[in-house]
């Protein structure tokens, strides 16, 4: 294969994954209102969980919910399996990730956090899933097919649920009035934290 065709590889899964992100714009609706406000309200921890390839989208997503001021723990659906489901309370809220809504142990877990008295939020493409009827809020995301020559690897569609989830983010966000003194507090470090001492904020 030659150089050029190699670029013009790569350029065509960046335009496809971005055609990709955009057909959010079009799923964004009351239900995300929904599950922002159970978020805004909730009094525990943000729960985030999912597997394979889904719970790196959780870790992400668990991170940027607590550096935008919204108190996040990721959640190892396996792990849930053998005790770490105990660690549900009844003011926490778990956002569930499962493409099909099948995923055993993610089900597991949402079962727990039902029994638990907890809030789910299930973010999946199938509402009528077992996870979806578990759920009190069902964020449905329909990604395009996958750019990936077996059409299987989540590779845009992980990518879709990463900018739902920065939606979640930023919106929670400005909901909260969160400001770049607070974000201060928790990220001294780094290249971010030198940036903030050069605005005076540390």
């Amino acid at each position: 294969m030659e150089d050029k065709e190699i670029i013009q590889m790569a350029k065509a899964t960046i335009k496809q994954e971005a055609a990709g992100v955009l057909t959010l714009l079009d799923q964004i609706d009351a239900s995300f209102v929904k599950a922002v406000r159970l978020m805004l309200d909730c009094q525990g921890h943000v729960l985030v969980s999912g597997s394979g390839t889904s719970h790196a989208v959780s870790r992400r997503l668990a991170h940027l919910l607590s550096v935008c001021g919204t108190p996040a723990l990721l959640l190892d659906a396996g792990d849930s399996l053998h005790g770490l489901s105990g660690a549900i309370t009844e003011n926490d809220v778990v956002i569930a990730l499962s493409k099909g809504g099948t995923t055993s142990e993610v089900v597991f877990l949402a079962s727990v956090a039902k029994a638990r008295g907890a809030k789910v939020i299930a973010l999946t493409e199938k509402p009528d899933s077992e996870l979806g009827k578990l759920a009190d809020v069902v964020l449905k995301v329909v990604a395009p097919p996958e750019g990936d020559p077996f059409g299987m690897i989540a590779t845009g569609s992980s990518l879709i649920n990463c900018a739902i989830g920065d939606a979640l983010c930023v919106t929670l966000l400005n909901l909260r009035c969160y400001t770049v003194e607070q974000f201060g507090e928790t990220h001294p470090g780094g290249a971010v934290g030198k940036k903030l001492k050069d605005m005076n904020i540390l």
